[in-house]
């Protein structure tokens, strides 16, 4: 049976392995650990009238009541909001609330390039060597990913960043780089979890899910591929930024609505050499926490 409890990670900060506080751990372990749970999965969790009725419900007045309770009970840190923790109409407002500028500082050095999101990270220099994510023996389907034969092929030997965002975390999502984005297409899918207890079992609900594919062009890192995946709850992705427009590293690209969800970003072969502490712990499929704005590689 899954188990919530063996979420951990290994936190830049604190330099310590810490354990993840599961936002509907009883959930979870249940619809993909039990026989029953898994039923409903297939017949109502991954459909996305099940993930619009939830964020119906987090847009309603009286989804404000569970605001400051969240807060409480997962430590949120309210010293960074733009706005005081009272003033948020509907749950969904806090959820994807804006920080302080000063609450997440882009790394300012030329040549590097910074994590898109606040959240836990698997990083392989070469996407094609990967033996294991999450456990041994799984590995990406760039083709089915990017849903693209010959972007596939360009991309088989490039270097990937997984970054998985829990309900508890800041969701709004930013540019790792400086350059110019293209629009933005939807490869539409079911909804699964993105959860490790869900990806555990099986890998490819990452390219099986909805998705939003952007190509972010630089001149220092060539084309840049942006992802953010759907997931259970988590129906749409808000896209912030105008294509075809000039952005800055660091910029916002959009929010997630309510839950955890991921975003993926995939540099050509040989941009790019990622942090040596995103490396390491990947190759023990062990995710990185760290925040948007801080450091993720630079250019190689």
């Amino acid at each position: 049976m899954a188990d919530t409890k063996a979420i951990e990670f290994f936190n830049r900060y604190t330099g310590k392995m810490e354990r993840e506080q599961v936002y509907g751990a009883a959930w979870l372990n249940w619809t993909y650990g039990n026989p029953l749970g898994k039923l409903a999965l297939e017949a109502v969790a991954k459909r996305a009238f099940f993930s619009r009725w939830y964020g119906w419900r987090m847009d309603l007045p009286a989804s404000k009541e569970k605001v400051l309770p969240f807060i409480k009970e997962f430590g949120v840190n309210v010293s960074e909001f733009a706005a005081v923790p009272e003033s948020y109409q509907t749950f969904n407002d806090f959820f994807y609330r804006k920080l302080k500028p000063a609450a997440r500082p882009v790394d300012v050095a030329a040549d590097s390039v910074v994590f898109p999101a606040d959240g836990r990270h698997l990083g392989f220099q070469d996407v094609s060597q990967v033996d294991g994510v999450f456990v041994k023996g799984q590995r990406f389907d760039m083709k089915a990913l990017v849903a693209d034969a010959k972007l596939a092929e360009r991309y088989a030997n490039g270097t990937l960043v997984l970054s998985r965002l829990c309900p508890v975390d800041y969701h709004r999502f930013h540019f790792t780089a400086g350059g110019v984005p293209s629009e933005t297409k939807l490869l539409n899918g079911p909804l699964y979890s993105v959860n490790p207890i869900a990806l555990k079992q099986r890998l490819s609900y990452l390219w099986e899910n909805r998705r939003w594919l952007t190509v972010l062009k630089t001149e220092q890192f060539g084309d840049v591929l942006l992802m953010e995946i759907g997931a259970t709850n988590v129906g749409s992705a808000v896209q912030t930024y105008q294509a075809e427009k000039a952005v800055k590293k660091g910029d916002e690209k959009g929010y997630f609505k309510f839950g955890g969800s991921s975003t993926i970003t995939i540099f050509e072969p040989g941009r790019v050499k990622l942090a040596e502490d995103l490396v390491a712990n990947s190759k023990q499929c062990r995710e990185l926490y760290a925040r948007v704005g801080d450091v993720m590689g630079a250019a190689q």
